[in-house]
């Protein structure tokens, strides 16, 4: 029997699932691929009811963990993700916020540890596809669970040697100039003003995925994390940008053991 093609997407948090990869996921979803969404923390550093930061007075991290777990679930639903993973490991923070040093955060757990619980998901799923974060945690993002994922992601991919393609993530600096532009135009402040150096370079993006017959539904996803709302900088943009934005997924081809053009519009390309 021809093995099943399954795409696996790893992610850090409950959220970070829809900007960069809920496009693909619901896309692949409906095209018969088996998707498989493994989410690495359960989230206890996010906003808690009321808009109250991590360190703060009645911030409760299980609540804010089990609210966010639950919330991952109706994202999940809205994108049609057939199975969702999680790890288990608690929330790390931002890059240097106190709770870096917790012993139990993402982080701090050993690589091969980590590595050891994502590799035995890639034997149970096999996936063909598999996609995550580059070792800046995404473009340059620098969060320590971001980084982390990438790290287990690698190792697991490399010690079972089961995916034919691997895949980061990308934010195209061409984009995010577009995107800017577009933010002023409607007169939209994006509160920063790109460099040249950030995001990434255009020539490592070797795919762009269109993905937009399914910009209404990575609103929908994303929409469900309503707790981390005042996180959400895109939800706040008018629909004709959250649409043109929400369009197309890039990403950087990392490793092909098929037949594959050098430029894709199809993570699946050289494999069916």
């Amino acid at each position: 029997m021809d093995r099943q093609l399954t795409l696996m997407v790893v992610h850090a948090h409950p959220d970070d699932e829809c900007l960069s990869t809920g496009g693909i996921l619901a896309r692949y979803t409906e095209e018969g691929v088996r998707t498989v969404l493994v989410t690495c923390t359960n989230g206890e550093q996010g906003d808690d009811v009321g808009g109250v930061k991590p360190g703060e007075p009645g911030h409760d991290d299980a609540a804010v963990a089990a609210r966010r777990l639950g919330e991952l679930r109706e994202s999940v639903a809205h994108l049609g993700i057939d199975h969702l993973e999680l790890l288990g490991y608690r929330d790390s923070g931002m890059d240097g916020w106190e709770t870096n040093g917790h012993p139990g955060a993402f982080g701090n757990v050993p690589v091969e540890t980590a590595a050891a619980k994502l590799a035995a998901l890639m034997e149970r799923y096999r996936p063909q596809v598999v996609v995550t974060y580059d070792e800046t945690g995404g473009s340059g993002y620098g969060h320590p669970d971001h980084v982390q994922a990438h790290r287990i992601t690698v190792a697991a991919t490399e010690s079972t040697g089961i995916p034919d393609k691997f895949y980061y993530t990308a934010i195209p600096r061409a984009a995010i100039k577009q995107m800017s532009e577009m933010m002023r135009e409607h007169g939209i402040d994006p509160g920063f003003e790109p460099g040249d150096d950030f995001g990434t370079p255009d020539e490592q993006v070797t795919s762009i995925v269109d993905v937009t017959p399914y910009a209404e539904r990575k609103l929908k996803a994303l929409r469900a994390h309503e707790s981390q709302g005042e996180n959400i900088f895109f939800l706040r943009m008018p629909e004709v940008v959250q649409q043109k934005i929400f369009s197309h997924e890039a990403f950087a081809r990392r490793l092909c053991k098929v037949d594959a053009p050098d430029h894709e519009e199809d993570l699946f390309a050289g494999l069916r």
